[in-house]
């Protein structure tokens, strides 16, 4: 399955991309299980990503929980609580 990324203020930051495209594989269905597979690339993923961090996501431009399942070609947004425009 093929999803869009998106990162958005401190987490664009820190991981130093705003968007990327990602093949998930077999097993990851839901937008927690792309957050634990990006934690699991280590460094700066693992830190910006952290389940110990508070974060925001968004499915399609909906916020939703990490239990939400992700579809084909459906966007996986990651923000902090609080960004500015």
């Amino acid at each position: 399955m093929d999803i869009t990324l998106r990162f958005f203020a401190s987490v664009r930051e820190a991981l130093g991309t705003a968007q990327e495209q990602l093949t998930l594989p077999a097993g990851v269905a839901t937008v927690g299980g792309v957050r634990e597979l990006l934690v699991a690339r280590g460094g700066a993923w693992a830190e910006a990503l952290s389940s110990e961090r508070p974060l925001r996501t968004a499915f399609n431009h909906v916020m939703c929980s990490p239990d939400t399942p992700v579809e084909q070609g459906g966007e996986v947004a990651f923000f902090p609580p609080v960004t500015g425009g």
